[in-house]
């Protein structure tokens, strides 16, 4: 029964602080980087060749399903709420997923 309770609260993704989702980002040579904040957030600024997909948005949890397999997903919010809550789902369905743990903030300049 603790197994299985283990297993079902697993958490399948990666949490990195700032310089070591930089590291790994620019050693992958199939990194998708992803912004999962909203629309308004990524033209306000983001990470240079980040990718925008609203995680709140309702068509996330399919746009999702159509991605790439054989990518490493390093996905990144304001504080890294949203981006956790991206990486567990994007981790349920097999991707490989790399959190910015404390977000955007949290990026090496």
């Amino acid at each position: 029964m603790i197994k299985l309770l283990q297993n079902l609260f697993k958490k399948n993704y990666e949490d990195c602080d700032g310089q070591e989702f930089k590291t790994k980002l620019k050693e992958n040579a199939n990194a998708v980087l992803l912004d999962v904040r909203s629309a308004s957030e990524f033209k306000s600024g983001t990470i240079k060749g980040a990718k925008n997909s609203n995680m709140l948005s309702p068509s996330f949890s399919s746009e999702i399903t159509t991605m790439d397999p054989t990518k490493t997903y390093f996905v990144f919010c304001r504080s890294g709420a949203r981006s956790g809550t991206a990486a567990n789902m994007m981790s349920k369905l097999g991707l490989k997923v790399i959190n910015l743990k404390g977000g955007i903030s949290a990026w090496p300049r």
